[in-house]
């Protein structure tokens, strides 16, 4: 099975890190302050276990962003969709009823999102996608930033599979 399609996409936008590494930076900030100089930090400052279990928590979601990507891979047997570290999903083409790259919109965000008029989306930025439905009704959509290229692989697997 020769690979049609390969892509892989992660979180890069940079307003995205603008807002995420001064949440970052503000535990380690509670932390100096209060563990190590011995001031409390602000006004009604938490309890030294508190302030550590809450920088854990904030450093846990940024090592979640900086971990997370979307890859997806096409040949001419399947769609395997990787949304790490939460979906592995693997579709064969004799499985599809129906699949176009279409352009979404904004669904509410990015990430996974449930209970779409495309069913499931995965996605990690950007507003153009492969919308698959699946002969059993379920129906899910892959995010991606290589529209002509999916649309290209879609129209010639559509063509083998009569899609």
């Amino acid at each position: 099975m020769k690979i049609e399609f390969k892509e892989e996409q992660k979180f890069t936008q940079w307003w995205l890190w603008l807002i995420l590494i001064p949440i970052g930076i503000l535990p380690i900030i509670g932390i100096y302050k209060q563990i190590i100089i011995g001031e409390p930090f602000g006004d009604k400052p938490m309890s030294n276990i508190g302030l550590v279990v809450f920088a854990i928590f904030i450093f846990s979601l940024l090592g979640l962003f900086i971990l997370m990507k979307l890859k997806t891979t096409i040949d001419t047997d399947k769609i395997e969709m990787i949304f790490f570290p939460f979906v592995k999903k693997t579709t064969k083409w004799t499985e599809i009823k129906k699949a176009e790259v279409v352009n979404y919109g904004f669904v509410g965000g990015w990430g996974i999102r449930l209970w779409t008029k495309y069913g499931t989306v995965y996605n990690i930025k950007g507003n153009k996608g492969l919308a698959i439905e699946l002969l059993n009704g379920k129906k899910y959509l892959i995010g991606t930033q290589k529209e002509a290229e999916m649309n290209e692989i879609v129209k010639k697997a559509s063509g083998q599979q009569r899609l």
